[in-house]
């Protein structure tokens, strides 16, 4: 009995990933439990495992007395000279128990204590494995679903891939392998969670990482990343010598590497530019494949305009604003593209007359300023039916711009008059103002000569008096 015991220790520590020591410690407590529960919660007990026997042996303590009071703490000492001669009152006899007779209750309670004992120094050895992996990349395989959730089987433990952190593009089957990052793991009371991701951008970071030798060497860095998930990503790179492409070590030979992220990531678009201090440089190479014409750059506000060729708009926005947003997330600045002709508008102060016109847009002020119609007081003079025609535009919504150009100037008008009213408002009464000074200063001044003519004979009465 006891070589199978020490036999199934061992098993389940080599199964189970578990210290052996733990396992002994969680089966001495079970037992020392067990024979409380039987024989009274009072004893004083010490439970070794005999590891060259392999088995339990249990040890009760109980204080030698002249007198028992208490039969599972204290030892008269006619019995205690039966076990030690040498002994004396106060001593502490331990004697060998029989837990043969334990019962199947108690045998059960104990399996029950061993069992929770060893899931809990289970999950504290998983979680101590993984708490430190967090930001790793792991490889699993396709358990079930639990709510859209994935449950991914990582060997010795399960981990959860949320619906919010898989690409919506991709499915999902059971017994797929799958790979994912670790952004989270949750010591909980019943296990530890360890939470996934395949859209977070350090993702594409890692596999990268794992894929590119010179980037695990140091020697390619990865200076910014951005992605819009299942669809496009955008990486920046660079290098710290001067004879390596940091682009052509990431696309590997005829893209071999890059390929195999695109594979791993489902058809996912991957975008590496050079990275460069310069902004207007760097954007020059985030906007890529567009062409860049003139980049003006604002440091206070971080915002960049980029004026790009009439036929490079749409290539240098992209679609729905792919190209430039994914730019914009990498770079960290405002991104403001422009077109050569919108650009060469913007110089003109009447184009932004045309703006005022609140139903407007900028590509109708494009169709109607590129006809001659530069103002909005030219807009307001134009022919509506002859303006839609060459605008391509309907009738009802150039005729609500041309009347409510004809109010703004109507507005304008009014307002350049009342300002010229009460600018001669103020004239008359700056003159009235001036005029009412002079006659203040003249009254002023007959005051003082007045005076002076009336001290002139107190004067002289004082002289006749002395």
């Amino acid at each position: 009995m006891g070589s199978e015991l020490k036999m199934i220790i061992d098993q389940v520590s080599r199964e189970k990933g578990l210290d052996r020591d733990i396992l002994i410690a969680a089966l001495e407590e079970a037992i020392k439990s067990a024979v409380k529960k039987r024989y009274g919660a009072c004893l004083d007990l010490e439970v070794n495992f005999n590891n060259v026997q392999g088995e339990i042996e249990v040890f009760q303590y109980r204080t030698v007395v002249e007198e028992v009071h208490d039969q599972e703490t204290e030892i008269s000492m006619e019995e205690a000279k039966e076990l030690d001669s040498k002994c004396e009152l106060e001593d502490c006899i331990g004697t060998k128990m029989d837990i043969s007779a334990l019962g199947r209750i108690a045998a059960q309670s104990a399996r029950q204590f061993i069992i929770q004992k060893m899931k809990a120094a289970e999950r504290d050895l998983i979680y101590k494995e993984f708490k430190d992996r967090k930001g790793e990349i792991v490889n699993g395989i396709i358990q079930r679903y639990e709510r859209g959730n994935i449950i991914i089987n990582l060997g010795r433990t399960e981990a959860i891939l949320p619906t919010f952190e898989q690409i919506s593009s991709e499915s999902y089957r059971r017994g797929d392998r799958l790979r994912a990052y670790i952004i989270e793991v949750k010591d909980t009371q019943r296990e530890p969670q360890i939470v996934l991701s395949r859209t977070h951008p350090d993702f594409l970071i890692k596999l990268f990482e794992l894929e590119v030798p010179e980037i695990s060497e140091g020697i390619v860095q990865i200076m910014g990343v951005s992605r819009e998930p299942g669809s496009r990503s955008k990486i920046a790179v660079s290098s710290s010598e001067s004879d390596v492409d940091p682009v052509g070590a990431c696309v590997g030979m005829r893209g071999s590497r890059v390929q195999a992220m695109v594979q791993e990531l489902r058809g996912e678009k991957i975008d590496i530019v050079p990275w460069s201090p310069d902004p207007a440089k760097y954007v020059y190479n985030a906007l890529a494949p567009a062409e860049c014409s003139r980049v003006i750059v604002d440091d206070s506000n971080q915002s960049l305009e980029v004026i790009v060729p009439d036929d490079q708009l749409s290539l240098a926005i992209g679609r729905q604003g792919q190209n430039v947003r994914l730019a914009s997330k990498l770079m960290g600045w405002r991104i403001d593209v422009k077109s050569e002709t919108r650009y060469q508008h913007y110089q003109d102060p009447d184009y932004y007359s045309l703006l005022e016109i609140s139903t407007i847009t900028e590509n109708i002020a494009d169709k109607i300023y590129d006809l001659g119609v530069t103002s909005l007081e030219l807009l307001a003079q134009a022919d509506p039916d002859e303006l839609s025609q060459e605008t391509n535009l309907s009738t009802e919504l150039i005729s609500s711009l041309v009347e409510e150009a004809k109010n703004l100037m109507k507005k304008g008008s009014e307002k350049e008059e009342a300002l010229s009213e009460e600018i001669d408002i103020n004239k008359e009464a700056g003159n009235e103002k001036e005029d009412l000074l002079e006659t203040e200063e003249k009254v002023e001044n007959h005051e003082s000569q007045m005076g002076s003519a009336q001290d002139v004979p107190d004067k002289l009465h004082e002289d006749s008096r002395e």
